[in-house]
């Protein structure tokens, strides 16, 4: 793990030797959040990835960011390279329509300090922007309450509760501890499945402390202060948006792979207007 280049990546290079502290995580934490995008894009490119924590690191250090699997397997192994006690486990998103359930769906991280134990969770999208203490409660971050309580699927665990204007309803996880191999066929099914979301949508998020960007398909819109929508109507509109809201340039996606992605953008835009 090159852990002083990913904190050159967060914008953090002053973090470079920090002791593990909360003071240390909740800074990490922030400025992942704020500096990595919650994205499918590379499913809609069709390249495929993996799980594995250090391919998704090398990823985010060139520029690019990931879901579940990749953001919080990449932190972890940061956090872990950093001197902190850091843990993987198998939770499960629920979505505003299905039921709770530890689905193996996502992969939340928790951090033991000597102030206790801290949910860390930067693969979320619209989720926290600072951790949360693992004690039941609730916490205003920005335009979103989130609320801890104990999980009523999974025994022992933990249920993260959403803001209802949130993108997902919330989360639960088992307090075992897990590999990057529980992970492996959720995967295969989340980046192939004509069901999965991240197959039928292509998602960008970014959390900052007064909200979140979000471009989902061919629609930016922004939850804060105020709410705004906008749909990109040209390729070249809806490139500039992602380097200038979400600080990706794609430097890796060449020109005829961007106008393959857009044409398969844009085909989608036109089955959600007609209701397919």
């Amino acid at each position: 793990m090159d852990v002083a280049s990913y904190l050159h990546r967060l914008g953090r290079p002053d973090l470079l030797g920090a002791p593990p502290t909360l003071e240390t995580l909740h800074a990490v934490h922030t400025a992942h959040v704020e500096r990595v995008p919650y994205e499918c894009l590379e499913i809609w490119l069709g390249r495929p990835t993996t799980v594995d924590p250090l391919e998704s690191a090398g990823r985010i250090l060139r520029g690019r960011g990931g879901y579940c699997y990749h953001l919080n397997g990449a932190l972890s192994a940061l956090l872990a390279a950093m001197g902190f006690e850091v843990a993987r486990h198998v939770g499960g998103v629920q979505n505003h329509r299905s039921r709770p359930g530890v689905t193996g769906n996502h992969l939340p991280l928790t951090v033991t300090l000597p102030e206790g134990a801290w949910l860390v969770d930067v693969g979320l999208g619209d989720g926290p922007h600072e951790p949360l203490p693992l004690v039941a409660g609730r916490h205003r971050q920005g335009p979103f309450e989130y609320g801890l309580r104990p999980s009523e699927v999974a025994p022992g665990g933990w249920r993260l509760d959403h803001d209802p204007a949130g993108a997902f309803a919330g989360m639960d996880f088992g307090l075992e501890p897990t590999d990057m191999t529980a992970f492996t066929d959720m995967h295969r099914h989340l980046s192939t499945s004509p069901e999965s979301g991240f197959v039928q949508a292509a998602v960008v998020y970014r959390r900052d402390a007064s909200g979140v960007d979000c471009m989902r398909g061919l629609v930016l819109s922004r939850i804060g202060n105020a709410s705004t929508s906008t749909t990109m109507e040209r390729p070249e509109d809806y490139y500039a948006a992602l380097a200038d809201v979400f600080g990706l340039t794609l430097d890796d996606v060449p020109p005829e792979a961007r106008d393959k992605l857009w044409a398969r953008l844009a085909r989608a835009h036109e089955r959600w207007l007609a209701g397919g």
